[in-house]
C-alpha cells in the first residue's frame, strides 16, 4: 500500500513528537551525568542532617548518580530553603525539612512562601522529640523534673535547634502545660545545641532523639519523656510525656524531602517513588530505628496537606505561648 505525501509528513512528525517526548521524561528523570545537591538546614550531626546522609547514600545508590550533602545551618533552617526556592526546578537540587518548616511562618518575615515557594516530594519518618538533662541535673523523673524548674523560675536553662524549631516549640508547650519557667537558648541546629548540653552548660533540652540517642544510651544524658502520644520504638523504656503526668501533651516531629516550585511531574514522580521503595526496604528502615527514626512514606499530595495543617496548627500553639523573634 502506498502513503500519501502528506499522510506520510503527518507520521513523521507525530513520531518525532513521541520521541522528544520520551527524551524530555529520561532528560527529567536521569541523573547520570549530574550530581543531586541534597541541602539540609542545620550544622552536621542534628536529626535533619542524620536522615538527610541515610537517604541521600540510598537515593545516589538507586539512582546512579552522586548525591552531595550540602549543610547550610541558620535561621531556623530558612537559609537551606531559600537556596531551594531559588534553584532550577530540574530535580538536581532537593531539601530535607523538619516540621519546624511549619512553625517558621508564624515567628519570621521568610523570603518566601514555605508553601508555594516548593514542590513536596515525600515524607520520610516520623521523628520523636525527647525530654533530656544533663547528668547534673537532680531529676530522673518528669515529675521531679517539673518540681525542680518550678522551684527556680527561669534558673535552668533550655536549648533548641533554634528560634521557632520544633524542640524550641515542645519546650514552649512544655512550660504552657506544666506552668514553669525555662530559659530559652537557641543555637544553629541541634547539634550544636548538642554539645552544650553534653559540656553541663545547658541543663535540658527537647532534642529530637536521632540527634541525642547516643549519648542517651551512653548515659550523657538522661531522657525522662518522649513528646508523641505513643512510646517511641528506639527508646522503648522512656515513658511518654502524657504517661508522666503532662495530661494532653503531645508533639509529633516529622521530616520529608522538598523541590523548587514547578518541579515537573514526572521528576516528583521519580523522586517521590525511589524514596517509597527505599522506605520499603528491611535493612533502610533499620537504618532509620537504629537512629531514632520512624520511617514513614506519605506521597506528594498527602505530605504537601500535612505542612498547610501544621502551619495553622502551630499559628496557634506560638500565639498562645507569646514566641517572638529576640
Amino acid at each position: 500500500m502506498r502513503m500519501s505525501s502528506g499522510r506520510f509528513l503527518h507520521c513523521c512528525l507525530a513520531f518525532a513528537l513521541v520521541l522528544s517526548g520520551s527524551s524530555l521524561v529520561s532528560a527529567q528523570t536521569d541523573y547520570s551525568s549530574k550530581p543531586i545537591r541534597f541541602l539540609v538546614g542545620v550544622v552536621p550531626g542534628g536529626a535533619a542532617d542524620i536522615l538527610a546522609r541515610i537517604v541521600g547514600q540510598r537515593l545516589g545508590e538507586r539512582l546512579k548518580t552522586q548525591v552531595i550533602i550540602d549543610n547550610r545551618p541558620g535561621a531556623n533552617q530558612a537559609i537551606a530553603a531559600q537556596l531551594t526556592a531559588q534553584a532550577a526546578p530540574d530535580g538536581h537540587t532537593i531539601l530535607i525539612i523538619p516540621s519546624g518548616h511549619a512553625i517558621s511562618p508564624s515567628i519570621y518575615k521568610l523570603p518566601f512562601d514555605s508553601i508555594r515557594d516548593f514542590s513536596a516530594i515525600a515524607m520520610v519518618a516520623m521523628v520523636p522529640n525527647v525530654l533530656v538533662v544533663h547528668p547534673s541535673v537532680a531529676a530522673r523523673s518528669v515529675r521531679d523534673f517539673i518540681a525542680l524548674a518550678r522551684s527556680k523560675p527561669g534558673e535552668l536553662t533550655m536549648g533548641s535547634s533554634g528560634l521557632g524549631s520544633a524542640s524550641h516549640l515542645a519546650g514552649e508547650m512544655f512550660q504552657l502545660y506544666t506552668k514553669t519557667k525555662l530559659t530559652h537558648v537557641p543555637f544553629k541546629g541541634q547539634g550544636a545545641a548538642m554539645i552544650d548540653l553534653l559540656g553541663g552548660r545547658l541543663h535540658t533540652g527537647f532534642p529530637s532523639i536521632p540527634a541525642s540517642i547516643q549519648h542517651i544510651k551512653s548515659g550523657k544524658m538522661i531522657a525522662l519523656g518522649v513528646t508523641p502520644q505513643q512510646r517511641s520504638t528506639a527508646l522503648p523504656e522512656v515513658p511518654t510525656l502524657g504517661e508522666a503526668g503532662v495530661a494532653g501533651y503531645e508533639v509529633s516531629g516529622w521530616y520529608g524531602v522538598l523541590g523548587p516550585a514547578r518541579l515537573p511531574k514526572k521528576i516528583v514522580a521519580a523522586l517521590s517513588g525511589e524514596i517509597e521503595g527505599m522506605l520499603k526496604d528491611p535493612v533502610m528502615r533499620e537504618q532509620f530505628n537504629r537512629a531514632g527514626a520512624d520511617p514513614l512514606y506519605s506521597p506528594p499530595d498527602a505530605f504537601a496537606r500535612t505542612i498547610t495543617a501544621d502551619i495553622a496548627m502551630w499559628a496557634k500553639v506560638v500565639k498562645a505561648a507569646g514566641v517572638k523573634v529576640e
